[in-house]
């Protein structure tokens, strides 16, 4: 019997640390590190690690990069190695896009180009799975074991855990009950639980469809802005309602609410990336001045949770060819886009318009 934590409890363990600012340590076979998230990083723990000798290096991702016009050696990434006397402020410039209109000079800065960045990749997917800004501050270690050990930090085998963090870990049912609905009072509440600890997604279930025809089906992620705000700056909130009332009026459907808010990137960065856009950079352009791609979504989920509800095929309700396409690689059938069109406001259009040029909705 073992009471230690297996690999995604430790992967768990983990986010949970860098969140709160505490470092974990990254081996990997060409030697560790250890990694502090930049969004969460202190001027104290900043200075022991710079105490420690070496040099520190902050990982940021090549979207970043661009923006600030370092060079990217790693492809998809930039080593970008820390000044002697670099202070809290300038980590949290380079990492954080906030003040890049207002200082736009944070150079020169200079690139590492030798050696392994398969620790530094992993970092950054480590920190952008917490939800925090993708940007890491990274040092090498002689022996990652004992660091860890006589700090008491977390320890990460890089091996293992990479390919853990790319897949899409197994949704298990919590429970299901009655949930009567202003579009349907024959409506059912359904809650998800992933093994990984992240966040619970939801199934609604109007009335009861189907398993052998194609089900009314939506994938809407969650917009605490706009569901419950109702902001007028996305059309979140009137395709969740209208998807509903259109379910409610046929007697039967399914909407999935994946809990990956802000295009995957959490409310937190979705608030730095509208902050952008009130500067004037399209919802796009913000997105990769963070260092996010366009969509940092995995609808992945999506097809798991119908798969986990016996449905097969789709009638998608969806502007947006990434979810077809996606279902399909996932074994869900798409018979039919269901348009949904509805929310475009004055303070919204030019989103939609992006939407459509940039990511190809189809509006």
């Amino acid at each position: 019997m073992s009471l230690a934590p297996d690999l995604t409890e430790t992967v768990a363990r983990a986010r949970g640390d860098l969140r709160m600012g505490v470092p974990v340590v990254l081996r990997g076979p060409h030697g560790a590190a250890l990694v502090l998230a930049a969004e969460t990083l202190d001027a104290q723990r900043l200075a022991d690690v710079q105490a420690l000798g070496g040099t520190p290096v902050l990982a940021i991702t090549a979207r970043r990069a661009a923006t600030l016009k370092a060079r990217a050696y790693d492809g998809d990434l930039a080593r970008v190695v820390l000044p002697p006397d670099a202070r809290l402020s300038w980590v949290l410039a380079v990492a954080d896009p906030a003040d890049d209109l207002k200082t736009p000079m944070k150079g020169p800065l200079e690139s590492d180009r030798g050696g392994d960045a398969g620790l530094h990749r992993l970092a950054l997917t480590l920190v952008k799975s917490a939800r925090l800004l993708p940007a890491a501050v990274l040092l090498d270690l002689s022996d990652g074991a004992d660091f860890a050990a006589r700090h008491g930090l977390t320890v990460l085998d890089a091996a293992a855990a990479a390919p853990h963090l790319v897949e899409t870990s197994p949704m298990h049912p919590v429970v299901s009950a009655r949930l009567p609905l202003s579009v349907s009072e024959a409506g059912r509440l359904h809650v998800f639980r992933p093994e990984d600890g992240a966040e619970e997604h939801y199934a609604v279930e109007i009335g009861q469809p189907r398993r052998d025809t194609p089900v009314l089906a939506r994938l809407h992620s969650a917009c605490f802005t706009g569901d419950l705000l109702g902001s007028l700056k996305c059309d979140c909130g009137p395709q969740l309602r209208g998807a509903l009332a259109q379910m409610g009026a046929e007697g039967a459907g399914v909407l999935l609410y994946l809990n990956q808010e802000g295009r995957g990137i959490g409310l937190a960065n979705k608030m730095r990336a509208y902050s952008l856009q009130d500067q004037g950079f399209d919802t796009v352009e913000a997105n990769h001045r963070l260092g996010f791609e366009d969509d940092e979504r995995d609808f992945r989920i999506g097809a798991d949770l119908l798969r986990r509800m016996g449905f097969s095929s789709v009638r998608l309700m969806t502007n947006n060819p990434a979810k077809l396409a996606m279902m399909a690689q996932n074994g869900i059938s798409v018979t039919e886009r269901v348009p949904l069109r509805l929310g475009e406001t004055d303070h919204n259009r030019a989103y939609l318009a992006t939407k459509a040029a940039k990511s190809g909705h189809m509006l």
